[in-house]
């Protein structure tokens, strides 16, 4: 099972509330994504290397109502009530190429595999029953591309890196165990939190501005 780190998801109320957010922080032009049907989304893009990217999504209120719960937590009153307060760092996604192994490996549900599609891409995606955010954002959703290419060899080079993807929670061990499940625990920096205080994390960017921060909250 080979894992590597895949996209930053950024929520918004809606898309030009979240492209705003990214190119005042970032520096940077949001370039266009799509629409997805089947979860009544719909997305903008900006890379951050060969194999990876930021995503902003929000819902489509344009879609028809999706039959099942959005995913990252769209359709979840708290999450909503925050997104209308501003854009932010929802959760973040590995790819895997073996999905099925990685979503069985951790102690909690990851989701089960759904092929989804966004124009000519077409993936797998761990989505869970729910669409809960996974343990409050801190873990990631798992994907698995169905395409000879990575999305993001096709999209502009903006100037744009992950320097680092910083995670603060009260349960370390906890988290620790499920990310190693997956193979994901070297991809991030684990801090631990107070008890009783909810997980956070945020990521460290490299941007033609100079280094600058995404976060969960503030």
């Amino acid at each position: 099972m080979k894992t590597t780190f895949d996209h930053l998801v950024i929520g918004a109320a809606d898309l030009r509330q979240g492209a705003d957010y990214v190119e005042n922080l970032l520096g940077v032009k949001i370039a266009a994504g799509g629409k997805h049907p089947r979860m009544g989304t719909h997305n903008l893009l900006a890379r951050l290397g060969e194999t990876s990217f930021i995503e902003i999504i929000a819902i489509d209120f344009e879609a028809v109502q999706p039959t099942q719960p959005r995913w990252f937590g769209l359709d979840d009153p708290q999450v909503r009530a925050a997104l209308q307060q501003g854009p932010r760092l929802l959760t973040w996604v590995v790819a895997c190429d073996d999905i099925t192994a990685a979503l069985a490996a951790p102690e909690i549900s990851f989701g089960t595999p759904q092929p989804l599609s966004r124009g000519e891409l077409r993936w797998y995606f761990g989505v869970p029953d729910d669409g809960r955010l996974l343990a409050g954002g801190i873990l990631p959703y798992v994907i698995s591309w169905q395409t000879e290419s990575h999305p993001a060899a096709a999209m502009a080079d903006i100037g744009l890196e992950l320097r680092l993807l910083r995670l603060h929670t009260p349960f370390v061990d906890w988290t620790a165990r499920q990310l190693e499940a997956i193979g994901a625990l070297e991809m991030v920096e684990l801090a631990e939190a107070p008890a009783a205080t909810c997980p956070r994390f945020e990521a460290v960017l490299a941007t033609p501005a100079g280094e600058r921060i995404l976060a969960s909250r503030s």
